[in-house]
């Protein structure tokens, strides 16, 4: 499904978030910022968005790992880190989150954007990512969620349940659905304070949660 729309991915990305998605990213890294040269750790990748977003606020000399399953999206991803002179300091690889190729104990950040809920064992794939998290170091997660205020919230949840799906698949025209994936996976998945707990339990402490944009999207951090 993932390497259906790489082409088209960023694209949609922007243009059914209303280009939300950069500031999203932004905050991520202001609200968990690098410290010193790295190394840091984006999972689930994708295009390498948010691997570049803290390259960037590393100011260029950080060294980001950027891992993601999907060969297809990683394709497409190279191209942008060598279209942004980032190639010497972005290293994307082929990686299955839930049994990440490295040592414990790593990485100074460890982050993942939009990415957890297409995992297949959350408690797993958590584990993986406080593994990899050196001691002091922080996981970030960046995720879709769903508003809490009502108006908004009706509001919102039509636009995401009826008219996002329509139109990103006929823009993405893949064969999977993606883009009815989508609405399914958020609203399945754990948010706020039950997430908050799930990455408690899997050794984070000083959990602070951030909602973004009304509650559209939620910023977690945890410390190792």
């Amino acid at each position: 499904m993932f390497g259906q729309i790489a082409t088209r991915y960023d694209f949609l990305n922007h243009f059914l978030s209303f280009g939300v998605d950069y500031y999203w990213r932004r905050r991520a890294t202001r609200l968990a910022p690098p410290v010193g040269d790295g190394p840091l750790l984006d999972v689930c990748t994708g295009t390498g968005d948010l691997a570049l977003a803290y390259w960037r606020a590393g100011g260029k000399r950080l060294h980001v790992v950027a891992a993601d399953f999907c060969h297809e999206m990683l394709v497409v991803g190279r191209k942008k880190v060598e279209r942004a002179g980032a190639g010497s300091n972005v290293s994307l690889i082929e990686a299955d989150s839930e049994r990440l190729p490295f040592d414990n104990d790593r990485f100074q950040v460890v982050s993942v954007a939009f990415g957890l809920r297409n995992l297949s064992d959350l408690r797993c794939g958590l584990g993986e990512l406080v593994r990899v998290c050196r001691p002091g170091g922080r996981v970030v997660v960046l995720e879709f969620s769903m508003p809490i205020f009502r108006p908004f919230r009706a509001v919102y949840g039509w636009y995401f349940r009826k008219v996002l799906p329509k139109l990103g698949q006929a823009l993405a025209k893949n064969r999977l659905d993606a883009y009815n994936y989508l609405p399914e996976s958020v609203q399945e998945f754990p948010q706020g304070e039950v997430l908050v707990e799930r990455m408690a339990d899997a050794g984070l402490s000083s959990m602070r949660h951030y909602p973004l944009t009304f509650g559209v999207a939620t910023l977690y951090v945890g410390v190792k």
